[in-house]
């Protein structure tokens, strides 16, 4: 899962983002600084900034705002200390007008002075929450980048962004499923409690097997799929509206803060 085999559960936030930064992490995040908040990032000029944060507010759901930065700051108090944002991600997604380019490890080349940073709240925190009940995570388990899929399911237009709602599949047993839906419930700044369990073709999913980001997972017998909104939602709402030049993590390679899991929870 990831390039430096000495990071696992137990390691600090400040470790992860220093193996990010050196080059050493260039895998997926999940699984790693168990209880530390990640978060999906989303970077824009200032131009568009006040548009998105309309969307956000609009679809809290799958963009539950966490910090904003300053323009042009690649630091955020709100999110950790000794944190570059433009470094401290194992892998970043560049866009120019509408299409996702290339991924790079880190994006200090390509950082102006106008550009705004968006942390939103992502599904790997309440993740370490449902180990902790004891239920098993399969992406972790074998060893792979959490499942997301496109689906038919449209999101509120606002700010000049549009598009459909993006989501993450974690499957559980019927009993475990219930019990993941009263767990992430208490976490609504990271997406909280699913949007959908079971037959994935009600909303637009045709194949399990071929997720659109991350990899597949097996699926168990008697197992349901449930699924989650995902903070590669705004990824493809970039891509649908066209964006003339926007930065954000790869799916599934977060930046870890210093915020701690439990301060998320409502009770």
């Amino acid at each position: 899962m990831a390039a430096n085999p000495t990071l696992n559960a137990q390691s600090l936030p400040q470790a992860v983002r220093q193996a990010a930064r050196s080059g050493q992490l260039s895998g997926p995040t999940a699984g790693l600084a168990s209880g530390y908040v990640q978060v999906n990032l989303v970077i824009l000029p200032e131009a568009q900034a006040a548009g998105f944060l309309r969307f956000c507010q609009a679809n809290p759901k799958p963009c539950p705002l966490l910090a904003v930065s300053e323009p042009g700051a690649r630091v955020c108090e709100a999110l950790g200390a000794d944190l570059d944002i433009a470094r401290d991600v194992p892998a970043y997604r560049i866009y120019r007008h509408g299409v996702a380019g290339e991924t790079v490890h880190n994006v200090a080349d390509e950082w102006r002075d106008d550009l705004v940073t968006f942390a939103l709240g992502c599904s790997f925190t309440f993740e370490h929450a449902l180990m902790q009940a004891g239920l098993r995570i399969r992406h972790i388990e074998q060893g792979r980048n959490v499942p997301m899929y496109q689906t038919s399911v449209p999101l509120t237009a606002a700010g000049g962004f549009k598009g459909n709602l993006v989501v993450s599949m974690r499957p559980f047993l019927a009993a475990d499923a219930i019990r993941s839906v009263q767990i992430t419930t208490r976490y609504p700044q990271v997406h909280g409690s699913p949007v959908h369990l079971g037959d994935p073709r009600l909303i637009g999913i045709s194949d399990l097997d071929s997720p659109d980001y991350g990899d597949s997972v097996s699926l168990g017998e008697h197992e349901i799929p449930v699924f989650w909104a995902c903070g590669v939602t705004p990824q493809q709402v970039l891509i649908d509206s066209g964006v003339e030049f926007a930065i954000t993590h790869s799916p599934g390679h977060m930046l870890v803060t210093d915020i701690p899991d439990n301060s998320l929870a409502l009770f």
